[in-house]
């Protein structure tokens, strides 16, 4: 294999520093056209070095997640629109869960001038958006607090979670199979989301299109457990079908604060 050229040596690091690069800050980094960037890419992902998505790329890695501040910045327009028809789907006055995750946290973002909630969370970023918020209670489970992103998992977690039957559970995840399988890459965290799932009485999924393109290893549920799929783009076929089979209705999150039923 021919070595690399130093651009190209010097993305992989900025994508391993950050967990993705995007086109747009490459070409204005490097002084070249986005379109030399994009063949940058595409030369290093045929090398398996990277993998394409959505205006940039990602470290390959189906078995560790990126750091969280990284996820943060991935698809962060897109997650703010999710996150908005997410919330626009709780009434309120009533309970929810929201779990640990970057969509998930825009949620609470959105939901932080209502009104009557109580939220019960494993996520601390969340608590830290609401428990000073008027007419909202905030719940947090305890347990091992992850030092990668804040995210409370284990026994105790999961065993506060299940002393809870809620109305709305806002789930996030890290990757989504052709077949409609749900994926994340703590097992500590996926029995905590399932105890979630178990305990709400309407489920809202929220990912964003790029979970599609990502893999993880370990199985939180199916896609056709939850009620609401809240993403940012018509979902690939197989699991477009897969959700109108079971009943799953599916919101498109658009550019300008609409959002749409497919």
């Amino acid at each position: 294999m021919e070595p690399l050229l130093p651009r190209h040596s010097q993305i992989l690091e900025l994508a391993h520093a950050r967990g993705h690069v995007q086109v747009e800050e490459l070409a204005a980094h490097f002084h070249v056209t986005p379109q030399t960037i994009r063949k940058d890419l595409n030369e290093l992902c045929a090398r398996q070095l990277l993998h394409r998505v959505h205006g940039g790329a990602v470290v390959r890695s189906g078995v560790v997640n990126f750091a969280y501040e990284a996820r943060r910045k991935i698809a962060g327009e897109e997650k703010r629109r999710i996150g908005a028809a997410a919330a626009a789907l709780i009434r309120d006055d009533c309970s929810l869960f929201i779990n640990i995750g970057t969509t998930t946290e825009q949620v609470a973002h959105a939901l932080a001038g209502r009104s009557g909630l109580l939220v019960i969370s494993n996520n601390i970023n969340v608590a830290n958006l609401l428990y000073n918020k008027e007419g909202i209670e905030m719940v947090l489970t305890g347990g091992m607090v992850r030092k990668s992103d804040g995210g409370l998992v284990g026994d105790i977690a999961t065993e506060i979670i299940g002393r809870f039957k809620v109305d709305y559970a806002v789930i996030g995840t890290s990757a989504i199979d052709a077949d409609g399988t749900l994926l994340d890459f703590d097992y500590r965290e996926v029995r905590a989301a399932q105890a979630i799932i178990a305990n709400a009485r309407h489920r809202i999924l929220v990912a964003d299109r790029m979970k599609f393109e990502r893999t993880a290893p370990v199985r939180i549920c199916h896609i056709a457990q939850m009620q609401t799929f809240v993403t940012d783009a018509p979902p690939p076929d197989e699991v477009a079908a897969i959700c109108a089979e079971n009943g799953v209705e599916v919101v498109v999150a658009q550019a300008g604060g609409e959002a749409r039923d497919t």
